[in-house]
């Protein structure tokens, strides 16, 4: 293989091949790189099977940075329905699953196959399972990399790595020792999309619930969200406890409405009196019986209705419309779907994503301080910012 190109983008995985195909229908020499045997993996595990890849409501305020507005110029420039009709061309079948989220209805895969084949169409070399080992830029403006299969040499380089997140499918920190090298600042990192776990005293006590789930609407920091969240051996998930998780911080609380369609206060007061037992009543409307049981024990509240004073009722109610936990940390990357943080979006162009300093260096995807909710927003990331910098690098 002759070993110069116009082009080398790192990372094969959904911003790197968006890149890719892009760059090479412009007819720029492009070179994939990835140290991985296999494509796109976090593509193929996605979505039960068969990838979320975008959401119709995919827009700024649904991502959090250090620039909130960073991420408006990628996506008005390749929005979910130019994906979407990307989709369509080639002939892959997809279906809404719910609030804007769309999924294939066969395969992850054909959305490999298909940045695949946009890849073969613009002419794109490819080598995968190659390690780097140093990457400079010499005098004359040229990327060099130094790698398992030799010496490869760019006029750009576009670094579409990823984030922290699932190790155990070969991501690494590769991308921000990168950015760092050139000078370029990354913010701090963490789990995102991440289960959250319990105390000791809390664990215990709810151990029993694992597997129960309740429609509930859930607040931490600036993060507020009805979704169902799942009781865990270890602690909390579900989709509503996984979105505020990019909002929470250690040491935060996350308050949680367990019966936010209910004026609980009232119910309450409706039912003064009865022999009816709390865990019951509360049965009623809509709790698991083990759960109700379960929590009201918990709080030392499984009396009869009879029994609870107008003082405890209302202490009652906030407690079930409020209630507050302080989780003592995430599953970790494992277990995290991304990671929030990255490459500071203060030294990349958002028309762009060049580096500001550095020409031709360009960052893209997971990699940038671009975190989205659960849901498709981040394969949207991945395919506006790659796309971007395939117009640009």
């Amino acid at each position: 293989m002759n070993k110069s190109f116009d082009v080398v983008v790192l990372g094969a995985g959904a911003a790197g091949m968006m890149c890719a195909a892009i760059a090479g229908q412009r007819g720029r020499k492009v070179l994939l790189l990835d140290h991985a045997e296999k494509l796109a993996e976090k593509i193929r595990i996605s979505g039960g099977g068969r990838c979320n890849f975008t959401n119709h409501d995919a827009k700024p305020e649904r991502y959090l940075s250090e620039n909130p507005h960073f991420c408006r110029s990628a996506l008005a420039q390749f929005g979910p329905q130019d994906f979407i009709a990307m989709i369509e061309r080639h002939g892959i079948a997809y279906h809404e699953k719910k609030l804007g989220q769309l999924f294939c209805d066969d395969s992850s895969q054909q959305v490999i196959d298909m940045l695949d084949a946009e890849c073969q169409k613009g002419g794109v070399f490819r080598q995968m399972g190659v390690s780097i080992s140093t990457v400079t830029k010499d005098e004359t403006g040229l990327f060099v990399l130094e790698t398992t299969a030799g010496l490869f040499s760019a006029h750009a380089l576009v670094v579409a790595t990823g984030g922290l997140s699932i190790p155990q499918i070969g991501a690494t920190p590769l991308g921000y020792r990168i950015a760092e090298q050139f000078g370029l600042p990354v913010t701090g990192l963490s789990p995102a999309l991440v289960p959250l776990t319990f105390h000791v005293e809390d664990a215990e006590a709810f151990a029993p619930l694992a597997g129960v789930s309740l429609d509930v609407e859930v607040r931490a920091g600036k993060g507020r969200f009805r979704e169902q969240i799942l009781f865990t051996h270890k602690g909390l998930s579900g989709p509503a406890i996984l979105q505020i998780s990019s909002y929470w911080e250690p040491g935060m609380d996350v308050v949680i409405n367990l019966l936010p369609d209910c004026d609980v206060a009232t119910f309450l007061e409706e039912r003064q009196g009865s022999e009816q037992l709390l865990s019951n009543a509360l049965a009623e409307l809509g709790w698991p019986k083990r759960f109700a049981e379960a929590w009201l024990s918990r709080l030392g509240f499984n009396v009869r209705l009879k029994d609870l004073s107008p003082k405890k009722r209302l202490q009652l109610a906030e407690q079930i419309q409020h209630w507050r936990i302080k989780p003592n940390g995430t599953q970790g990357y494992k277990k995290a779907e991304v990671t929030r943080g990255g490459v500071s979006t203060k030294a990349l162009s958002s028309k762009t994503m060049e580096a500001k300093d550095v020409p031709g260096l360009f960052f893209i995807g997971e990699v940038v301080d671009v975190t989205g909710w659960l849901g498709g927003y981040n394969f949207q990331w991945a395919w506006s910012s790659g796309y971007v910098a395939g117009k640009n690098c």
